[in-house]
């Protein structure tokens, strides 16, 4: 008895443990993820595990849910959780269940204000301000008001009058939300000038946020008779759907059509933060875009995807049909189109995504709507006819309780607490983020500026740069000042010599030194047509003075690339040999095309002669970006354009002078040469050409009698 006892205990045990192995499988059919600055996924921790579906049994409905459209939670009354849906019988109904997702009631028949019989028709969004319950009634193109409380039919909203939506122009509501004030705001299907306001007495108030749209000429000069018309062909994308804030602002989602979203794919696969075509907007009362994108880019859901069609990827852009304000900053949008979750704070960075398509738990397969229940997240979906319940982990925890200290300017704590996130996930860029923002809260600002360069947030990096600089400015203004007057005094001397070196080298006779032809560079660039003529004519220069230029200028360029700050491109990983090889590249290419092209064109140059004149108009690259790579070590973004305007200067500069020097070394007239110069382009590029082209002959010539020889050799065995 004893033996047997051991065996079912044995097997009991046995059955247990593959449950619970059977039950982590189904919360890690997806994984969790964040993006990098470069768009790369990296993973990390479980935020949110799905805890349930529940389903039209689970409600206990005798009518299942069949096509349901949306879904909200009364969190400010009795916890009710309202559900709008068209039956089997093709009757619209909201559905309520207790907080315990038991069936209450159903709204679907009702008395209007005329004492008429009436009834929804096909309801999509729902709303709840206070104890009144919005039906976006679509098909009967109103809004509908219940009591939350008794149950009983208030008021409807009528479509405004066809002479403010257009002609043309179905009121067709999809999405409600009111705010404090008592203003509605509407999202219709085929209203294309934007949301709707309303005044608290349902009269028209204004659109607000309509998207930007290219128009055709055919177009404007429609709109231009027809002024009253309104059609889809010159208005812009509606709005898909749209929650409120606990501001009383719009949070509202767009999916764009195929015009716009090629804009959308270039604009999020260059991690742009352009807001032109986000397809997330949050909007005041004036209809104006105020939300914050500080993140590595503008929340859309999916970053990377491809555009190529692949059967085992979705292609394009997120279609994000619904969005739901979290505790703490937090929101979500959910994924139409891959059944993924995305969940941001108020600043635009993503804290984490989660989900995939399917019908496995936590899967979705149709999403339709997403809300929060406290902590927890639930998302309807309209094939499952279910929803989707999602619980947060002791890791979403964690960010959440790190964005409530925020909030709370508690900086201590929420520096604790993103400490404690990057123990658990080291790939997770916001938490260096957010204990940058901590650090420099707390002026620690030379801490905060590494935390935000492990996280490649440089904007925030300037902002902590330019800190640190002023902080150290106070403490060395002494220093600083000896330095700038010593360096200024070196400086008027090192030209005072330069001068005299050249104004000597007029009148000298014999071999000059090297030393004396490199200086001669800075005469050149001052006055390159005297300093061309006398660099060919009284050999003021030599190969050996211009191969020092040349040498000069490609350690100028490694410099710049080596020695940039952090904000300027410089890093630990710095690609040396590319800009070498560039530079020399570029001009072996300009000699020889520009000789090639002279001599047919009776050049006076000889191919010495332009390769002197090239290489010493190259002199303002050296004098120029050397300066101006230390100057990054002290700049911040916002003196980033100082920076950009001098190594244009340098490179216009050193053009200017090739332009001169080609003239001056050919003896030809201003039209002339400017000709020979483009056609010597068009020569650098045909060369490259050839180089190219016999390059991948050779490499199949090689590859060719490699194939040879190692076919011979396996026969010979």
């Amino acid at each position: 008895m004893k033996k047997l006892t051991r065996i079912v205990v044995l097997l009991l045990s046995f059955v247990l443990l593959a449950g619970g192995v059977a039950c982590q499988a189904a919360e890690a059919m997806y994984y969790t993820y964040t993006y990098s600055i470069n768009g790369e996924v990296l993973t990390s921790p479980h935020a949110y595990t799905p805890d349930k579906s529940v389903n039209s049994y689970t409600m206990n409905l005798s009518e299942p849910l069949n096509d349901p459209k949306d879904i909200f939670v009364d969190e400010k009354g009795n916890g009710y959780i309202y559900i709008s849906d068209v039956d089997a019988n093709g009757n619209g109904r909201v559905v309520v269940c207790d907080p315990n997702f038991i069936y209450q009631y159903t709204i679907s028949e009702f008395t209007n204000a005329q004492g008429v019989p009436d009834k929804l028709k096909s309801p999509e969004g729902l709303f709840i301000y206070e104890t009144s319950l919005y039906v976006c009634d679509k098909e009967n193109a109103r809004i509908v008001i219940f009591d939350t409380q008794t149950k009983e039919f208030k008021s409807i909203i009528e479509a405004p009058e066809a002479g403010v939506m257009g002609s043309d122009t179905v009121f067709r509501p999809v999405a409600v939300g009111v705010n404090a004030s008592g203003t509605t705001y509407i999202v219709s299907d085929q209203t294309y000038s934007g949301i709707i306001a309303l005044n608290p007495d349902g009269s028209f108030q204004a659109f607000l946020g309509a998207q930007k749209t290219s128009v055709s000429l055919a177009v404007r000069i429609r709109r231009m008779i027809f002024p009253t018309i309104t059609t889809e062909s010159y208005i812009s994308t509606p709005y898909k759907n749209l929650t409120m804030d606990d501001e009383g602002q719009m949070w509202a989602t767009i999916i764009f059509g195929p015009d716009e979203e090629k804009s959308l794919t270039t604009a999020i696969q260059s991690l742009s933060t352009d807001a032109t075509y986000a397809p997330i907007k949050r909007l005041n009362a004036k209809g104006d875009d105020i939300m914050v994108r500080n993140g590595f880019a503008m929340p859309a859901g999916e970053i990377m995807f491809s555009d190529i069609k692949d059967m085992t990827k979705e292609v394009g852009p997120s279609e994000l049909v619904d969005i739901a304000m979290g505790p703490n900053g937090m929101w979500s949008v959910v994924d139409s189109k891959r059944g993924k979750i995305y969940t941001y704070d108020m600043e635009g960075n993503l804290l984490f995504a989660f989900g995939d398509k399917g019908q496995q738990l936590g899967h979705l397969f149709t999403p339709v709507a997403i809300t929060y229940r406290g902590s927890d997240i639930m998302v309807l979906d309209s094939n499952l006819d279910a929803v989707i319940v999602y619980k947060r982990t002791d890791y979403g925890d964690v960010i959440d309780q790190a964005l409530m200290h925020n909030e709370k300017r508690e900086y201590s704590a929420a520096f604790a607490d993103w400490q404690d996130i990057l123990r658990r996930n080291q790939n997770f860029d916001a938490a260096y983020v957010g204990i940058g923002k901590n650090l420099y809260r707390q002026g620690d600002y030379e801490n905060a500026m590494q935390y935000y360069k492990d996280a490649h947030e440089t904007e925030n990096y300037s902002v902590a740069f330019q800190a640190y600089r002023k902080q150290s400015t106070e403490k060395s203004i002494g220093w600083i000042a000896l330095i700038a007057v010593v360096v200024i005094i070196a400086l008027s001397k090192a030209f005072g010599y330069i001068g005299r070196k050249n104004k000597a080298g007029v009148v000298k006779v014999g071999k000059r030194t090297l030393w004396e032809e490199f200086l001669y560079g800075f005469y050149v660039i001052l006055h390159p047509f005297d300093g061309f003529w006398d660099l060919k004519h009284e050999k003021r220069g030599s190969v050996r003075g211009g191969l020092c230029i040349l040498l000069l200028t490609v350690l100028s360029v490694v410099y710049n690339n080596i020695g940039s700050a952090y904000l300027f491109g410089g890093g630990d990983k710095v690609n040396v040999a590319g800009p070498m090889i560039s530079v020399l590249v570029l001009v072996a290419l300009w000699v020889i095309a520009n000789w090639c092209l002279t001599t047919l064109f009776d050049g006076e140059g000889s191919l010495k002669d332009i390769f002197i004149a090239t290489c010493y108009s190259l002199m303002p690259i050296p004098i120029i970006m050397i300066p101006a790579t230390i100057a990054t070590n002290f700049c911040s973004l916002a003196e980033a354009e100082f920076i950009t305007l001098a190594l244009g200067i340098a490179y216009v500069w050193t053009g200017m002078l090739i332009v001169f020097g080609s003239m001056t070394t050919h003896g030809y007239g201003m039209g002339r040469n400017i000709a020979i110069c483009f056609f010597t382009i068009i020569g650098m590029v045909f060369i490259t050409f050839l180089a190219v082209l016999f390059w991948n002959l050779i490499t199949r010539m090689v590859s060719f009698v490699s194939d040879i020889i190692t076919e011979i050799s396996y026969r010979t065995d």
